[in-house]
């Protein structure tokens, strides 16, 4: 069982100590300025990697309404232009330069007519295909919580059609199962329908837990702590024969301890 945590919950070497293996959170990562990458500063970070035992994925830039959030790296796949292209090949670029597991992106959103939306997403996704194979990187589709309603891909029924309308063997599915939870309601049956619905397709995992409900915080996307919400998460057994990352995507070293308590009671793994 291979348990990592985002590069945003400790440093590299706190990260080390506790899990195998760190998700580069590129929009977090500090390694852009402005559009341009950095990459003094990417090397940098590269060098302390070198020196820990960690495996690797890549968390791609993707479209937020969040004020913290770099407004030079906002990916929205479902209106990509050329800049937007080059930014998510960089992402690729370094994932095949450590050989890291997955490459995480986000599905668009809806601007205005929710099919164009969708068939536009498609268009740039079999594009951003194209350049991981290329790469010889593995990209996951990640499905986006219900209780906002501007996200494609929150319903499993809805990523599954999108992975297999892109159809290639280089883009599969990021199971979060925090947002899978809002999308269900906190309802442990549909999570247990959604989770078995792209089981065939997951190839990465976010884990961080929420109420199962709409909030002012974030739409309730909270990511706590797996075990501090609602969330059962023996409905990852669901998911036979993974062999992929359960990534904590939470914001603190205690967190992580607790998210990867959480795991290896529930899912009772070494």
């Amino acid at each position: 069982m291979i348990i990592g945590a985002s590069s945003f919950a400790g440093s590299l070497s706190e990260l080390s100590h506790e899990v195998r293996s760190v998700e580069l959170y590129i929009p977090k990562l500090h390694v852009y300025k402005g559009p341009k990458l950095d990459r003094e500063i990417l090397s940098k970070i590269l060098d302390e990697l070198s020196t820990l035992d960690l495996m690797t994925s890549i968390h791609a830039p993707y479209s937020a309404e969040s004020p913290t959030y770099p407004k030079d790296l906002q990916v929205d796949t479902s209106n990509m232009v050329s800049e937007d292209f080059r930014l998510m090949g960089e992402s690729m670029e370094l994932a095949a330069s450590l050989g890291s597991k997955a490459v995480v992106l986000h599905p668009g959103r809806i601007n205005g007519d929710r099919e164009v939306s969708f068939q536009n997403m498609i268009s740039n996704l079999k594009e951003l295909a194209a350049q991981a194979t290329d790469c010889g990187v593995m990209l996951g589709l990640e499905n986006k919580e219900g209780t906002d309603p501007t996200n494609l891909c929150c319903r499993a029924e809805e990523l599954v059609a999108a992975v297999e309308a892109v159809n290639s063997d280089n883009l599969k599915i990021t199971l979060d199962i925090g947002h899978a939870n809002l999308t269900c309601g906190g309802d442990p049956y549909k999570l247990r329908a959604f989770v078995r619905t792209v089981a065939p397709y997951v190839v990465h995992m976010h884990m961080h837990d929420n109420g199962g409900k709409w909030t002012s915080n974030y739409d309730g996307d909270e990511h706590l702590a797996p075990g501090k919400g609602t969330v059962d998460y023996t409905v990852l057994k669901e998911i036979h024969n993974y062999r992929g990352i359960y990534n904590l995507e939470v914001f603190s070293m205690p967190d992580v301890l607790t998210g990867k308590s959480t795991l290896l009671k529930y899912l009772d793994r070494s």
